[in-house]
């Protein structure tokens, strides 16, 4: 028998089952009650945000630094597989987050209050602002530069190399931009709005 962890995908369904394992154990009487939903979509939120800023970071702290390290042999597997796959993972994610955040605040009953800093949810409403201006720099500035550097569509050499350069840097801004959202985040959730 192979072993479970060897697949992605099986290693998911896995995960899945054991989040509703625990709910089955731990909150089924809570299903029915209109709470649960904001918790649900806050899971979903929280989960395509680890998802997002997980990559943010991987690209940040671990593929740019290493790249002038790798031998240039070597590269085109980060260019030509590496590279694409992380992207749309990504670039979905960042989608998702801002849909489930979106969805979380709306459910909680904060959404337009929040985006327009009335009191009491200021904090969640910037760091909101932030994860919105960090979802526009991947889908319309990071990706479409990506998309050149690594030769997905056609781009003459120095276009490929501002493409990279844009991208590395809003890359970099989103990185800035996530510290201070994420205090935002979790700010709000300790009451400190």
């Amino acid at each position: 028998m192979k072993n479970p962890l060897e697949s992605l995908h099986a290693t998911l369904v896995i995960g899945l089952l054991g989040a509703v394992i625990l709910l089955l154990i731990l909150h089924t009487g809570v299903v029915d009650e209109a709470g649960y939903y904001q918790f649900l979509f806050r899971w979903f939120h929280v989960l395509a945000g680890v998802l997002w800023v997980g990559l943010l970071y991987y690209f940040n702290f671990v593929q740019m630094p290493s790249m002038p390290k790798i031998p240039d042999d070597q590269k085109p597997a980060i260019g030509k597989v590496i590279g694409p796959a992380a992207l749309f993972w990504f670039r979905w994610a960042a989608a998702a987050t801002v849909l489930f955040g979106l969805i979380t605040a709306h459910l909680n009953g904060y959404l337009v209050e929040a985006l327009t800093f009335q009191q009491g949810v200021a904090t969640i409403g910037i760091g909101m602002w932030l994860a919105l201006i960090m979802a526009f720099n991947v889908w319309f500035v990071i990706w479409p530069n990506q998309k050149r550097a690594l030769g997905l569509v056609e781009a003459d050499a120095e276009a490929k190399k501002r493409s990279a350069r844009q991208a590395m840097l809003f890359s970099r801004a989103n990185t800035l931009l996530s510290i201070p959202m994420l205090y935002c985040m979790v700010a709000q959730q300790q009451g400190l709005a």
